[in-house]
């Protein structure tokens, strides 16, 4: 764009140029005559005047208007994701309304002991320790969790949903040197739901009741703290859940009955994924029931469980090892959550007995008496840093262990977490030891981890 020259400037150069066209006439006009020329000249300024008014109003009514033409671009810019959603969104064939959420995890961790059930976002407990070259690092997303729910049409006075969850625990695509960096995809979740008032029914693979309150962790999300290892027990399994609360709405304290029927579950004789196991023998569900507690910054659960297993299992063989025909699992927990001010108070203790199907025993199978409890003290210093403390403990009956042909005899975890979380996100590092107990003469398997972590909410 040309630059426009300032007023004074205009005028001056007009009124030399006509000085100098007219000098030589002037000099020989009367004083009357120059009087009516200076008045002309001075007409010819203003019109000049108003010319250059009319241009610098152009000019700014230009400038005004692109301005206006590049917001207009940014805002559609802006609106590009929400046309495409109202132009091209996900449509289901009924009356469904779909939503998705989950999260994406990260962990850098860095070990000195090979752990079960996996190194990184899944380590347990420590099953071999190193001499020489004991620390190793890795990097590990498999937490990456996505849920895809939906909430149906209503069914008389009954409100209809359902939910699929899925995380990447499936595995690796082989086991060549490219495998790490390929996790396979995990059904976690899938179940449909309906509700009325108080009364909700659940139809497909969920948390059994057992599974209770769950610590908090960067690092350990799908396989939390101390799970199967140091007192935190529970499992997924299909079956049907029902949800009743026994108080008004308006209560102070509100009190609820949570209950499931669902497979029977075991590690054999048969394949538990053909439901060939003791479990699936004959009609042997398991069965559980819990009451739930919950006033203003607290709750308390206790929750109690039942199966029998046959070990003969489906064609009747001789159980291995032979010592009885069938076995009966019971557990007992009781859980609780407190939330005074910035503090955070939470954990639960079980014991039970023949409950490796719920990860119980240290995840060992066999007519296993034990206990075990974890609690997690956490702190929030501002809106965004918290600290939080953990400590699980679980201890099997050693002679059972041992008589069932099992080694692990205890074990205890303790885990440090400084959390900085920001919106959506969540920066994480983490200390974790663990100590296991292996064997008749209780050999110490030790096992630290030190990991580092990102999540992202959506």
């Amino acid at each position: 764009m040309k630059l426009i020259p300032s007023k004074s400037l205009v005028i001056v150069a007009v009124a030399a140029a006509l000085v100098l066209v007219t000098m030589p006439a002037t000099a020989q006009q009367s004083p009357q005559e120059l009087q009516q020329q200076i008045q002309q000249l001075q007409q010819q300024n203003q019109m000049l005047q108003q010319q250059l008014q009319q241009l610098q109003g152009a000019v700014s009514a230009l400038k005004e208007t692109q301005q206006k033409q590049s917001a207009a671009m940014i805002t559609r810019l802006d609106k590009i994701p929400e046309d495409m959603a109202k132009y091209a969104p996900v449509k289901p064939k009924g009356k469904e309304k779909i939503y998705i959420k989950g999260f994406i995890s990260s962990t850098f961790f860095s070990q000195d002991a090979n752990f079960a059930f996996g190194n990184g976002q899944n380590a347990e407990w420590p099953k071999e320790e190193y001499d020489k070259n004991a620390w190793f690092t890795g990097g590990d997303v498999r937490n990456t969790r996505l849920d895809i729910g939906f909430t149906g049409p209503k069914l008389a006075e009954w409100t209809s949903g359902g939910l699929v969850e899925m995380d990447f625990f499936g595995g690796y695509n082989g086991a060549g040197a490219f495998s790490h960096q390929q996790p396979h995809l995990r059904m976690r979740l899938g179940y449909v739901e309906i509700k009325k008032g108080q009364t909700k029914w659940r139809f497909g693979q969920d948390w059994s009741p057992l599974f209770g309150e769950w610590p908090i962790s960067g690092s350990h999300i799908a396989f939390p703290l101390g799970y199967g290892s140091a007192g935190y027990v529970g499992w997924r399994f299909p079956g049907v859940y029902f949800w009743q609360g026994l108080s008004d709405k308006d209560a102070p304290v509100k009190l609820q009955f949570q209950g499931g029927i669902f497979e029977g579950s075991w590690n054999g004789p048969g394949p538990p994924t053909a439901s060939l196991s003791a479990g699936n023998v004959g009609f042997l569900p398991q069965l559980e029931a819990r009451l739930n507690i919950v006033g203003k910054g607290w709750k308390v659960y206790v929750v109690g469980h039942y199966d029998k297993k046959d070990l003969k299992g489906v064609g009747e063989i001789v159980p291995n090892p032979p010592i009885k025909d069938s076995i009966t699992g019971t557990a007992f927990e009781v859980g609780a959550k407190f939330t005074p001010g910035n503090w955070l108070l939470h954990g639960n203790v079980y014991t039970g007995k023949a409950m490796g199907q719920q990860f119980g025993a240290i995840t060992q199978f066999g007519d296993i008496s034990s206990w075990g409890g974890w609690f997690q003290v956490g702190y929030n210093f501002t809106k965004n840093w918290s600290l939080y403390g953990f400590y699980g403990m679980e201890n099997p009956d050693n002679k059972d262990v041992l008589e069932w042909g099992g080694s692990r005899m205890e074990n205890t975890m303790f885990n440090l977490h400084l959390r900085y979380a920001f919106g959506p996100y969540w920066f994480s590092i983490e200390y974790l030891h663990d100590e296991l107990k292996v064997g008749a003469d209780e050999n110490k398997v030790k096992g630290n981890q030190i990991a580092l972590s990102w999540l992202y909410k959506f």
